[in-house]
């Protein structure tokens, strides 16, 4: 049962990181292996609570995969939940959360726990998910460089 966790300091407020995650449309442009998203539905609960559904692919070399998910944006928690709904995993969630950490800084914690279908699929794309979960939370900190503007040493 795959999981992954990392936390990061970044030179960015952590509302700026949440709009960042949030922007789910941008994905294909920035991060790894996110071949293309649709978001499918998008419902504004009130009191800052958005939730979306979403279909993303993914791709390696000869294989993609779409998956749908539901994703609960938490504006007042500065916390992001993503859901499983369909594709080709058994069962995926991730979360995102932003805890301010001094004026233009902040600690942005991902976690991701999931298992494929297929065995099959899980070996030929289970180590390169791993490699690029490492790399998403770079991916997140340097788009967040070129959007806001690269700030001081945290």
């Amino acid at each position: 049962m795959p999981q992954f966790s990392t936390k990061r300091r970044v030179r960015h407020t952590a509302s700026d990181m949440f709009d960042l995650v949030a922007d789910v449309d941008k994905y294909p442009q920035f991060v790894p292996l996110c071949a293309g998203m649709r978001v499918r539905s998008r419902t504004d609960k009130g009191e800052g609570m958005m939730v979306l559904v979403a279909e993303m692919t993914v791709a390696y070399k000869l294989v993609r995969q779409t998956f749908t998910s539901r994703v609960t944006l938490d504006r007042p928690n500065l916390t992001i939940l993503v859901e499983y709904l369909d594709g080709p995993f058994s069962r995926m969630q991730n979360r995102w959360t932003f805890v301010p950490a001094g004026d233009d800084a902040c600690e942005v914690t991902f976690f991701i726990d999931y298992e494929f279908k297929s065995r099959t699929l899980a070996m030929l794309m289970g180590a390169m998910f791993d490699t690029a979960f490492r790399r998403f939370a770079a991916a997140f900190e340097t788009r967040a460089d070129q959007v806001y503007g690269r700030k001081r040493a945290v």
